[in-house]
């Protein structure tokens, strides 16, 4: 089986192409100071770029996990996750409220797409 090894850095790579599998790592925003839904946008389009340059897109996303850093935010998340998903395409997905590596972060997103 062959690997490859997207935008990877001293740590980890933004994802892992193995076995017709794209396993993207948890995304998280650039511009902090953005609200929750402003966070999710810039996640969602770094997904789109990464599952891109995996040869796969949104549309064969499998798995999804995503975390937040306040359950009261749930709502306003799930307004931009529902605009991006594709109809009829969503994956099996899973959202917990979690404490994140850093307070300035409010949300994060990881998927597992077919290439």
């Amino acid at each position: 089986m062959s690997l490859q090894y997207i935008q990877p850095n001293a740590r980890m790579s933004a994802a892992v192409k193995a076995n017709g599998f794209v396993f993207l790592s948890g995304q998280v925003a650039d511009d902090t100071s953005a609200s929750v839904a402003g966070q999710t946008e810039q996640i969602l389009a770094k997904i789109d770029k990464i599952l891109a340059e995996a040869g796969t897109s949104k549309e064969k996303i499998v798995s999804a996990n995503i975390w937040i850093a306040d359950a009261a935010t749930f709502n306003e998340m799930n307004g931009v996750w529902d605009a991006w998903v594709p109809k009829d395409h969503t994956p099996a997905r899973a959202c917990v409220e979690s404490k994140l590596a850093f307070p300035q972060y409010t949300v994060e997103i990881g998927v597992i797409a077919v290439v």
